[in-house]
């Protein structure tokens, strides 16, 4: 079976697109591997040098032992950096809300000093004491 005149055959094309299939995933997990051992915090500069030249020099074998030797740690350290990462976007959503009702009074108290001291008018007050209570 010929592929349009060019004399490669199909069972070639496909073969071809599995080997390049299997060589993007082999980065992809290369990639990952570097990603996890350089946000390693519990070994050392020559621990980390001593694994990137296994991996460079032996890819598939220094790739795939490190998979088997670290992979449960690797996914507990991903897991406690997503949700350390959520904790934080959950702490700045809360610093940077106004819907609570103490926050709207503090917020009516610094208009209405500010009023009290002449830096805004009566309207300019009325329109943040308005917007802190629709919050």
């Amino acid at each position: 079976m010929v592929l349009a005149d060019t004399g490669y055959p199909v069972m070639s094309v496909i073969w071809s697109m599995f080997i390049f299939f299997g060589w993007c995933v082999f980065i992809w997990l290369l990639i990952t591997v570097y990603m996890d051992l350089f946000r390693r915090h519990d070994i050392g500069g020559w621990a980390k040098a001593l694994w990137v030249i296994f991996t460079i020099f032996l890819p598939f074998i220094g790739t795939f032992t490190y998979l088997l030797v670290y992979g449960r740690s690797m996914e507990k350290r991903q897991v406690s950096e997503s949700l350390r990462q959520k904790h934080e976007f959950d702490d700045y959503v809360r610093s940077v809300s106004t819907s609570s009702p103490h926050n709207s009074a503090d917020e009516i108290a610094k208009a209405r000093s500010l009023l009290d001291q002449g830096a805004i008018t009566q309207d300019e007050y009325e329109y943040l004491k308005h917007r802190a209570l629709a919050a």
